[in-house]
């Protein structure tokens, strides 16, 4: 069931749980790239960490999905990732690449943040180059699909409340230094998201469901809530919410 939400958030589609969420994210993975490289002859796709992306992922490698996305033609990204060796456990890029992608992709198609440079900084910026250098093109890159998960804090890519990252609008990816982990972040700013034809949130389980309905159905608060602020200026925006997660949200249940 889909449901389109007041306040121009978008529309959100119930499931059931967390397969069926994974398994409605490949599906539109699949149905994205496909029509991104039927269109214009390449898809560009940023993945999001967390474990609703990796189940998804593990779907994508199976003989179900796999032979139906156009991998030679689709370049992936990450909208986020932590400033750790790419084969450290807490690498986004790291725990995709060993868990599914590489037995999909090919590494010409697979595009990790360089965090072997000397600083994030230097990191972020770097990857901002990359992907104008990929799009190509002029302006702003459009993805064909970002996909973002969202904290318990209501956080999205590595957008954390009340951080640096929030108020960047001349650059399209930035290092973003999140006090209360301590860490250091490389993420995507709003205008390289808002840029997507494309925003898919992934959203599962009843820890996200206080925080959900504060973003959905909550007054504006985007400081103390990141995720509401993505608002793509053309193309969708999408919630794959399930049925825990959407507990709190009035109104919404399934068929």
């Amino acid at each position: 069931m889909t449901h389109t939400l007041p306040n121009g958030r978008g529309h959100l589609t119930l499931v059931t749980d967390g397969e069926a969420l994974a398994r409605a994210a490949a599906a539109r993975f699949v149905e994205l790239t496909r029509s991104a490289v039927d269109e214009r002859g390449r898809a560009l796709v940023a993945l999001s960490g967390g474990s609703t992306p990796k189940r998804m992922g593990e779907l994508l490698a199976t003989p179900e999905f796999a032979p139906y996305v156009p991998w030679d033609r689709t370049d992936i990204f990450w909208g986020d990732e932590r400033w750790v060796p790419l084969a450290d456990p807490e690498s986004n890029a790291g725990n995709a690449l060993r868990g599914w992608l590489e037995r999909v992709s090919t590494p010409e198609h697979v595009h990790p943040v360089d965090t072997m440079l000397a600083d994030p900084a230097a990191a972020a910026a770097a990857y901002e180059a990359l992907i104008r250098r990929i799009a190509g093109g002029h302006g702003t890159p459009v993805f064909d699909l970002i996909l973002l998960g969202m904290g318990d804090d209501g956080h999205t890519a590595s957008l954390f409340p009340e951080t640096a990252a929030l108020d960047v609008k001349n650059l399209l990816v930035v290092h973003n230094f999140v006090p209360k982990l301590d860490a250091d972040r490389i993420t995507f700013t709003y205008p390289l998201i808002d840029a997507a034809r494309e925003v898919l949130f992934l959203i599962g389980g009843k820890g996200k469901a206080e925080t959900l309905k504060a973003v959905i159905d909550g007054p504006a608060n985007p400081r103390t809530y990141p995720s509401q602020a993505v608002n793509p200026a053309v193309g969708s925006l999408r919630w794959l919410v399930d049925e825990a997660a959407a507990a709190n949200l009035p109104g919404i249940g399934v068929d």
